[in-house]
Formats: C-alpha cells, sequence, structure tokens
C-alpha cells in the first residue's frame, strides 16, 4: 500500500501509478477539489463518469460544519460523501493564506475565527492530524504555514522553520494513532478513526520563491522520516508563473524519485502541461469548477465564455473531442441559453467538462510520456490551446 511506481519517462515528465487503499491512481492525475465533501455542481457518480479517480478535501472547513466527529459517527469521509475511490485532505494550511485576515498564526498553531459561526478554533498540527484521522482518508497532508508569492526572505524563512517544526508534531501524532489502532482501538472510540482505512501522511515544502530556503527544508524534511509522497506548496499564490516554473525546474533534480510530487493549487491546463514538463505528479485546484460555473469552459483550441453573443445560434458541441455529458448532449447556443436565464444545468454541465477535460488531458500526458514523445506533444498542444501572440 502506498506504493508508487514510475511506469515511463520522458525527461523529468514522469507516468505512474500510486497504489492507495481505495484504489489505484495513474500520474499525472489531477484531483477535483470538494473543499466541504462536495465538488460543487456534480455528484460521485458524475465524478466517477468523467473519470476521477482521486477527489480532494478540506480540513478546516470539515472541522467547522459538520464536524470531524459527525462524519466519523457516519462512517467516515468516503461513506459520508458516497465516494469510494481515494480521498486526500488539506491540512488546512492554506486557510492560513486565504483566511489571513481571520486568523492568528504562532508555533502552537493557527487560531481562526469560523467563518460559519464566529467561534474560535485553535488547529494545532496534533488537531489537524487527528481530523483527518477521523475523516479516513487514504493521504493527510502535514498542517503548513502558507505565506503570499511575494513574501521576502525573512517572512519566507519564519513560515517554512515552523512548517517543519509542525511537520514533526504532526508526524509524531500520526504514528501515534497508527500505534493505537494497531494495538486495537474500536471503530467509532475518540480518536478512532473509520474501520478498515489506512493512511498516509505527506509533508509540505513551504520556502517561498526563495529557492535556497526550499532546497533546505527539503534537505530537512528527507531527513525526518521515508515519506510516501511529497507536496509542493506555498505556489500559485500570487507569484508569477515563470518564477513557479523557474523554481519547480530548479527543485526536480533534488526531489527523491521514488515518491509522488504533488503540485497544490495548480489546475490551469497550460500550468499543468509545464508542470508535468518539470516532473510533478499530481495536481489540484477549484480553477475548472469555479470557471465552469462562470461560463469559461476548457476547449482543444483554448478557453472559451459561452455567454459570448457569437454562440447564440451555434449548433456545434461544445468541444468536438471531447466525451462527456455537455459535449455529446446539447449544442453551445442551448449551453448559452442556460448561463443567461441562469438555469443550474449551465453550471453543472460546464463544471463537468472542465473536470472531464483535465482528466483527459492527463490521459494524454500519460500516453505522451509512454510512447516518449511528450516534448514533441506539449509543443503540438500549446499551438492549439494557446492563443498566438505577435
Amino acid at each position: 500500500m502506498f506504493e508508487f511506481t514510475v511506469d515511463a519517462s520522458c525527461g523529468p515528465a514522469r507516468a505512474g501509478r500510486l497504489a492507495l487503499p481505495h484504489g489505484t491512481v495513474e500520474t499525472p492525475a489531477f484531483m477535483p477539489v470538494g473543499t466541504q465533501g462536495t465538488v460543487r455542481a456534480l455528484s460521485p457518480n458524475d465524478l466517477r463518469g468523467v473519470g476521477a479517480t482521486v477527489v480532494l478535501a478540506n480540513t478546516y472547513h470539515l472541522h467547522v460544519r459538520p464536524g470531524e466527529q459527525t462524519i466519523a459517527r457516519l462512517g467516515g469521509l468516503h461513506r459520508f460523501m458516497g465516494w469510494d475511490r481515494p480521498l486526500l485532505t488539506d491540512s488546512g494550511g492554506f486557510q492560513v493564506f486565504s483566511l489571513a485576515g481571520n486568523r492568528r498564526v504562532d508555533d502552537a498553531g493557527v487560531e481562526f475565527q469560523s467563518h460559519v459561526d464566529g467561534s474560535h478554533r485553535l488547529l494545532t498540527p496534533e488537531r489537524a492530524t487527528e481530523i483527518q484521522w477521523l475523516l479516513g482518508s487514504d493521504v493527510a497532508m502535514a498542517l503548513d504555514h502558507v505565506v503570499p508569492g511575494d513574501a521576502d526572505r525573512v517572512t519566507a524563512r519564519d513560515a517554512a522553520e515552523r512548517t517543519l517544526r509542525w511537520l514533526e508534531r504532526c508526524a509524531q501524532r500520526h504514528r501515534a494513532l497508527m500505534a493505537d489502532r494497531s494495538a486495537g482501538a474500536p471503530p467509532g472510540a475518540p480518536g478512532a478513526a473509520p474501520a478498515q482505512v489506512l493512511q498516509a501522511l505527506w509533508p509540505i515544502l513551504q520556502g517561498g520563491t526563495h529557492l535556497e530556503l526550499r532546497c533546505e527544508a527539503l534537505r530537512r524534511m528527507l531527513e525526518l522520516d521515508a515519506w510516501t509522497g511529497l507536496a509542493l506548496g506555498g505556489l500559485a499564490v500570487g507569484e508569477p508563473k515563470p518564477v513557479m516554473f523557474e523554481l519547480l525546474a530548479a527543485l526536480e533534480p533534488r526531489l527523491p524519485p521514488a515518491v509522488p510530487r504533488y503540485l497544490m493549487g495548480v489546475g490551469f491546463p497550460e500550468d499543468l502541461v509545464a508542470a508535468v514538463e518539470r516532473g510533478v505528479d499530481l495536481f489540484d485546484c477549484v480553477a475548472p469548477t469555479r470557471h465552469g460555473r462562470n461560463g469559461t469552459a476548457f476547449t482543444a483550441d483554448g478557453p472559451l465564455n459561452i455567454r459570448n453573443a457569437d454562440y447564440r445560434e451555434d449548433p456545434r458541441p461544445l468541444d468536438a473531442s471531447c466525451d462527456c455529458e455537455a459535449c455529446r448532449a446539447v449544442s453551445r447556443g442551448y449551453l448559452r441559453h442556460l448561463f443567461v436565464a441562469k438555469e443550474l444545468l449551465g453550471l453543472r454541465l460546464l463544471s463537468l467538462h472542465n473536470v472531464r477535460y483535465l482528466i483527459r488531458l492527463a490521459t494524454e500526458m500519460r500516453d505522451a510520456i509512454r510512447r516518449h514523445t511528450f516534448g514533441s506533444w506539449a509543443d503540438d498542444w500549446r499551438r492549439h490551446y494557446l492563443p498566438a501572440r505577435p
């Protein structure tokens, strides 16, 4: 369990398989984001239908509502949300960044003011680990301190150091929970995960846009344990994209080749292709569903805004190369009508299409890597997807 196998490579790009308790994930892979136990506008059957093999949920949001104890009593997060494939839970570290006006950070942890009821919640490394244990996800993420992309070196170092200290505490608590389970703690007891669930803990690398900080943090992270995967955090948070890609390229030869590399919060098609070129295996982002709900579709010929009046009487499918429900069943004209009329079906169909697009894109990348033609495939894909520049 938790074994990662690289089946093929083409330069730094890798195609592999990650074995998890609820199934095998072929990589590169995109993980739809189900922050509150649901990918917005999409059912578990929708996700299975478009080929999703792993979904992300968020520790902080599920802790605030409905609460991890409620989810545990209802059988764990898989049963709660009706999803029988792998789940990865983020630790709540991103909310350190996104909810900056409603939190306080120190070495003890993060104190949040709940966006639901105004109550104050202290999320320590131990509590973040315990919450994810109760949720029963296949992969739990260690609590990290995320700073903005333009953070100076002092701020980035402070966050990276704190993330490493928190990682030690997360790992210690996770080992204790695993030991208690091995000793036979009954499911449903305080601190007990749902029955038949195994879980891996993955660390998150921080250091802002400062390569030397990230290299030092990576060295110390790898000294702490033999991790079965690791995440690259604190990117796509405001820094210029070329800076992110330069960091990924510089880090790639330093990353352990035997484990999957997860780039957090990245989900635009062109960014997935560029990151896979630099050795990344896993991605998550709200972009496909958020953009879908706002009328933007990813297509083989680039992004398309279905609200545009040009599509009023357009009989063509949204994307002739796509096999999703939206592309097989209805026209661009009908989809535009749904958005103009503010019908919920439009939000669902474009969200479904965008998730399917990224899953198909990941499949195409895997196939190109296995053919050892990834470089030429990526060049051809960019010619079609990205707008021509004068």
